[in-house]
């Protein structure tokens, strides 16, 4: 029980380092593209997150290959959490009446 419990807590640690990592690459990219230095933002980004999940994974992990595996797993979960949260709202086709009516030949 104990070691199933570790688990599960070394998953949602791989889903915040997750979370933390993605969200603030998406955080960077809006913040970038509207600064005159973006490569300063891109790079401090780059190295902080990098260290944080670095960091996060080797404490967490304590050299047990179950626990990297937990982690690495909430990790990716995260990933695709922060990609739907993140997603911009779909713009509709604007429709053409004179495509409608075109032929080709």
């Amino acid at each position: 029980m104990n070691e199933l419990l570790i688990i599960v807590l070394s998953g949602l640690s791989g889903l915040i380092l997750g979370t933390l990592f993605f969200a603030g690459l998406w955080w960077t990219i809006r913040k970038g593209l509207a600064s005159p230095r973006p490569a300063l933002w891109f790079l401090g980004s780059m190295l902080c997150r990098t260290g944080i999940a670095l960091a996060g994974f080797y404490f967490v992990g304590s050299g047990s290959w179950k626990r990297l595996l937990a982690c690495l797993l909430g990790f990716v979960i995260a990933r695709f959490l922060v990609m739907r949260l993140t997603r911009l709202p779909a713009v509709p086709a604007k429709s053409n009446p004179e495509e409608k009516h075109a032929t080709h030949a």
